[in-house]
């Protein structure tokens, strides 16, 4: 498992690119590159179990990651720890694949930089996902940097 940083400027203030980042609406926008149809089921406090979905394009059924939101300072940070994974509408936290990888953190840290917001994503990503991850993540935060700014 690689750690790995994805980040951008945002012409936008912080509390405003945490709503759109993290809002139902815009979630499901910025997110098109990784999956699209991709949603979350939760609502990122402290604690909580999250659930990002999506169509399995395959199967049409649902599937996705399961995590818990282990630390959440409003408009400043918000990390997740991956614990599962859901495939075809059924939760993984216990099999020897989603062992191999579990637990995974991701990071976000939203920073006020030169009038707007530096928007940082530490991500503990599988080796044999990094490249896909490096192909897509810039890209969601292309279409976040412009839902934000809009």
């Amino acid at each position: 498992m690689t750690n790995t940083q994805y980040s951008i400027h945002i012409n936008a203030a912080k509390d405003h690119v945490w709503d759109v980042m993290l809002g139902d609406t815009t979630y499901r926008e910025w997110t098109v590159p990784f999956m699209p149809g991709s949603y979350f089921k939760g609502d990122w406090s402290e604690g909580s179990k999250m659930l990002f979905l999506g169509p399995n394009p395959e199967t049409g059924k649902e599937g996705g990651m399961v995590a818990t939101v282990k630390e959440n300072r409003n408009h400043e940070f918000i990390s997740l720890e991956h614990i599962g994974m859901i495939e075809d509408g059924v939760e993984d936290t216990t099999s020897d694949e989603v062992k191999k990888w579990t637990p995974a953190h991701e990071n976000y840290t939203f920073v006020e930089k030169d009038g707007g917001t530096q928007v940082v994503v530490d991500i503990d990503i599988v080796d044999e996902w990094k490249e896909m991850f490096d192909g897509t993540w810039p890209v969601a935060l292309e279409k976040l940097k412009a839902l934000a700014e809009k």
